[in-house]
């Protein structure tokens, strides 16, 4: 096959506990823009002018959206961030878990976690 059928990722799905919880979290927090909490009930939200979408979904208490390598929560999602260091910090000023920011061959990352426990990272 020489060229994909597929154009481009269109959402993720993140599974929460408390979806307006949730919900206000992405908003105020990382101040993505809520576009419907539908009846099913799920939270839809676009990140600027993109295409992309993050849909929270009401989960069970055991559910998140990374995966565990050696034991290890591993991240599944990567935010791009070019002010690295005012977002980390802005997330610190709202308590949330943050770790330490990291360099690797002139690539900045740090990994932080929303409301429900899944393992987010952003990087620039």
């Amino acid at each position: 096959m020489s060229k994909s059928f597929i154009e481009h990722l269109h959402y993720v799905r993140i599974p929460v506990r408390d979806l307006e919880q949730s919900a206000s979290w992405y908003k105020e927090v990382l101040g993505l823009e809520l576009l419907t909490i539908t009846e099913d009930p799920f939270a839809i939200f676009k990140m600027n002018d993109g295409p992309f979408l993050i849909t929270l979904v009401p989960a069970d208490d055991n559910t998140f959206a990374h995966f565990t390598v050696d034991h290890k929560a591993a991240f599944s999602l990567g935010f791009a961030v070019p002010e690295l260091k005012a977002f980390h910090q802005h997330l610190i000023d709202h308590d949330v878990k943050v770790e330490d920011i990291q360099e690797d061959q002139g690539h900045a990352y740090f990994n932080f976690y929303d409301p429900n426990g899944n393992k987010l990272q952003s990087h620039w």
